[in-house]
């Protein structure tokens, strides 16, 4: 059954040689797991996947083919708590949900403050307390128009800080496009120069100086044209951009293909103090923003690409981050990127019809000079042409 299996990963694009599956057949006739899922998930990605940067691709392979597969159930167990929990979350009208108050941000941390001096034990379905499923800006699984989001999964897109440790992929640059538009639209942003070693046929110039030889072959090398234009991407990650992942990976391979010259890295949300290339080492691996505005020169054309939805906070308030505690909002960030890059653009995977109705995008677009495209065809035609001016 598992010839089909190999075959499904080398569908999918992923270098997997035959003896690396035997492998992994041999190891499972060594028994060295037992009838899981989760644990044959573990062997075959470690005897199959050589590069970490593969896993998602792997990911999205394995589910594919056992989708709905169970190598051993269990049905003595106790139905887990918190699934039951779910069925109970609260759920209100949009009356309800009108007549609820919004704090400002002061007031929002000053509460906060003294609900964790205050609570000594869990709430459920309340609107003071730190609790779940309730109406209180503090907590997780019910609604609030604007509040802190403590643990648990985001569900209205309302918060304006998370408190957890939250963790991102990096976006994949090796993904095989189904289309070449992006890489059409891409090419317009381009100043080419022979640059390097003398590696092409220079046929005009061969047969000129073959014949000013009297006959005898003179063969002339030129080097290869290439693109000089120099890219600096800055990608937005992780909350919202979730559900962009696949387009954005669409770009990101199209960008790495079309330019030479590209240096990328990640911010979420909004551009702040730093940013970082590897999101699994995003705390350790730091890059301070000032030390990316002094290592490019003002030749690099500067693409942010991110939905720009949060909460304002985020991008006027000092502290604002959903994240930490930013000394400086987001806002002044995105003046010193934009003042050190004069050619920049901002590409914008949310649909365009909803850009009139998040404050923040409207907050972005200001900040950047209404340099803002959507990720299609035309808006990225559009950016480039922009760019190349």
């Amino acid at each position: 059954m598992l010839i089909d299996f190999f075959y499904t990963l080398r569908a999918a694009r992923l270098p997997v040689s035959v003896k690396e599956f035997l492998t992994l057949l041999d190891a499972l006739r060594q028994g060295v797991i037992g009838p899981s899922v989760d644990d044959f998930y573990h062997l075959a990605r470690l005897t199959l996947v050589k590069d970490e940067a593969l896993f998602d691709k792997f990911d999205r392979a394995f589910a594919a083919y056992f989708k709905g597969v169970e190598m051993l159930t269990d049905f003595g167990k106790e139905v887990p708590l918190d699934w039951l929990q779910k069925v109970l979350e609260k759920e209100l009208s949009p009356e309800e949900k009108a007549a609820i108050e919004k704090m400002g941000w002061n007031e929002l941390m000053e509460t906060l403050k003294r609900r964790l001096e205050e609570q000594k034990e869990r709430h459920e379905g309340g609107n003071k307390w730190i609790g779940t499923g309730g109406t209180s800006p503090f907590g997780n699984g019910g609604y609030n128009p604007q509040g802190v989001r403590i643990g648990g999964q985001g569900r209205n897109k309302s918060a304006v800080k998370v408190w957890e440790q939250r963790a991102y992929r990096d976006y994949d640059d090796s993904l095989e496009l189904g289309t070449r538009n992006i890489k059409v639209a891409l090419r317009r942003l381009r100043r080419f120069a022979r640059e390097g070693s003398e590696l092409e046929l220079d046929l005009d110039d061969t047969i000129h100086s073959t014949a000013a030889n009297a006959g005898l072959l003179d063969i002339k090398m030129i080097p290869e044209r290439h693109n000089k234009v120099k890219v600096l991407l800055v990608m937005d990650v992780g909350g919202t951009m979730d559900e962009h992942i696949h387009r954005v990976e669409e770009l990101f391979s199209a960008a790495k293909t079309e330019f030479k010259h590209l240096e990328f890295y990640y911010f979420h949300n909004c551009p702040y103090d730093f940013m970082w290339k590897n999101n699994k080492r995003r705390y350790s691996e730091k890059m301070p923003t000032w030390d990316i505005i002094r290592k490019y020169n003002k030749d690099w054309r500067l693409i942010f690409v991110g939905d720009a939805t949060m909460s304002p906070y985020e991008i006027l308030q000092p502290g604002g981050s959903v994240e930490y505690n930013n000394e400086e909002p987001g806002a002044e960030w995105i003046q010193r990127l934009t003042n050190a890059f004069p050619k920049y653009a901002w590409i914008n995977p949310e649909p365009q019809g909803v850009w009139d109705y998040r404050q923040s995008i409207a907050l972005v677009q200001q900040l950047t000079h209404r340099r803002m495209f959507p990720l299609t065809l035309a808006g990225l035609e559009g950016a480039m042409r922009l760019l190349s001016k």
